[in-house]
């Protein structure tokens, strides 16, 4: 890692003292980089109360206690507050403290800026960076974007511009911190590095996909944004959005993030548009999740009674290209669900012809289950593959086996998902990071979801798996061209 400034925006909340300044201590630590970090914020602390304020962080969630820690904090972390000094102003003192920090720790003037502030003031900062010069350093400047990226399509096309008169797209990072999980990352290695499972990752073996996102918490303390927002925003657009690229693209022509992200796109670019009926929105009831009992979302803090904001989502989409016409992609989603897990299972065809249902020779009359691919993300990263085999004795009796393979057990725990994507931000590499195009692809997706005409909201208890409606979600795809027949499938 090269010698940089990382300005964080938003340094008194709760991202950067959970995940942005532990990960970047520890980066810090494995390269032996010479990083300076500028915490930046309208709260009127000190230096030394950002300090403070870190080296509490870092005992809690990165389990540090050695006596290098107070050194590393007073050497490595400044704080700048924009509170009383109106945006030019405060802007303008910010490029100055920032030249002192480069001066005295004698950086090069290669600067990062990290937005980990509320989306709605996104481009108002971008334009005040932009007009302090903040980004014309004598190094490099990149720009870091928490999501979501916009509130629909027309504020990400209207950011994307704002973005762009500062900045240009090779230097912009738009993070979503699923692509930075071992396992989301390794999808892409055991899909195009074993011949073996690329060789039948088509409509001619997959009989259907299914990824979801499940969640036992409900709104917590976000209900001020998550109200505005639900759960298309907050987790279809870009988290299940950004696993379905992953699954269905076809193979990039190197591991580079141009190659990468240009195939991700053609995905966006083929899938069939979208109507409300092909979708089910819910939002939970009171109800019971780990024996213990919970409220409705309308009841949660600071959440309208009235409030018709989705918790759940559930929706089957159709890739129409030659690798996946006819198959169905069931995404799903949502908020105060039996268990917290994220999955991808992939299911096979079944054979064409069973030859297992012959009771005049003692055959047993079930059929072998189709094999299903299993991967999952968490909370127990790894790869799971059901197979059939015939259990022991005269009779043909078929059971159901796994195959499992489990990172940690092979690797040791994998590292968190902030410190592989702050590593790559830091060394200027994009692979796994949100190109414009997709942003603005996956918003003009999901539109029929987000204005008037959008499906009726179901409601479910809490600790259910979801509405009655959802369970039959995946068997229809929601298309508006009915006149066009469904090609047959081998």
């Amino acid at each position: 890692m090269q010698p940089q400034l990382f300005v964080v925006f938003g340094a008194t909340g709760d991202l950067t003292r959970r995940k942005l300044v532990p990960a970047l201590h520890h980066l810090m630590q494995e390269h032996e980089g010479d990083v300076r970090i500028l915490g930046v914020a309208r709260s009127e602390w000190s230096d030394e109360d950002f300090r403070r304020e870190m080296r509490e962080a870092l005992a809690e969630h990165a389990d540090l206690t050695d006596e290098k820690l107070e050194a590393w904090c007073d050497a490595c972390l400044s704080y700048y507050s924009l509170a009383n000094t109106g945006h030019a102003h405060g802007y303008n003192g910010l490029r100055e403290r920032i030249r002192e920090i480069e001066e005295t720790a004698g950086l090069p003037g290669n600067r990062v800026f990290y937005l980990s502030i509320p989306p709605a003031v996104y481009e108002k900062t971008v334009e005040q960076i932009g007009a302090a010069g903040l980004a014309d350093a004598d190094g490099f400047a990149r720009l870091v974007v928490e999501k979501p990226f916009g509130h629909d399509l027309a504020s990400a096309q209207q950011l994307n511009e704002k973005v762009h008169e500062y900045f240009s797209e090779n230097q912009v990072y738009r993070i979503d911190h699923y692509l930075g999980k071992e396992t989301v990352q390794n999808l892409l290695a055991f899909r195009f590095g074993n011949a073996l499972f690329e060789s039948v990752w088509d409509r001619e073996h997959v009989e259907k996909v299914e990824i979801t996102v499940a969640e036992t918490l409900g709104v917590g303390t976000r209900a001020g944004y998550y109200d505005d927002a639900g759960q298309v925003r907050d987790m279809v657009q870009n988290h299940l959005t950004q696993l379905l690229c992953l699954v269905a693209m076809e193979p990039p022509t190197a591991f580079r993030a141009g190659p990468i992200r240009r195939e991700k796109v053609k995905v966006l670019e083929s899938v069939r548009p979208l109507a409300p009926s092909g979708a089910v929105l819910g939002q939970y009831a009171a109800g019971e999740v780990d024996g213990e009992a919970v409220p409705a979302y309308t009841d949660e803090e600071d959440v309208p009674d009235d409030s018709d904001t989705e918790t759940f989502a559930a929706l089957t989409l159709k890739v129409d290209n030659w690798r996946w016409q006819g198959v169905p992609f069931a995404l799903r989603t949502g908020k105060r669900l039996p268990e917290k897990r994220t999955q991808i299972a992939v299911y096979f065809r079944e054979a064409p012809i069973s030859i297992f249902e012959n009771r005049q020779y003692g055959l047993s009359p079930n059929a072998l289950a189709p094999n299903v691919l299993t991967i999952t993300l968490q909370p127990d990263e790894g790869f799971d593959l059901s197979f059939g085999v015939k259990r022991p004795g005269e009779t043909i009796e078929l059971d159901t086996q796994t195959l499992s393979f489990r990172y940690e057990e092979a690797f040791g725990p994998a590292p968190e998902a902030y410190e592989t994507l702050l590593r790559d931000i830091m060394r200027g590499d994009q692979t796994l990071f949100v190109h414009a195009d997709e942003v603005e692809a996956s918003w003009a997706l999901y539109a029929p979801l987000l204005g008037e005409g959008r499906p009726p909201l179901r409601t479910y208890p809490a600790g259910s798996c979801g509405p009655d409606e959802a369970q039959s979600a995946a068997q229809g795809d929601g298309r508006r061209d009915e006149q066009r027949e469904e090609p047959a499938v081998a």
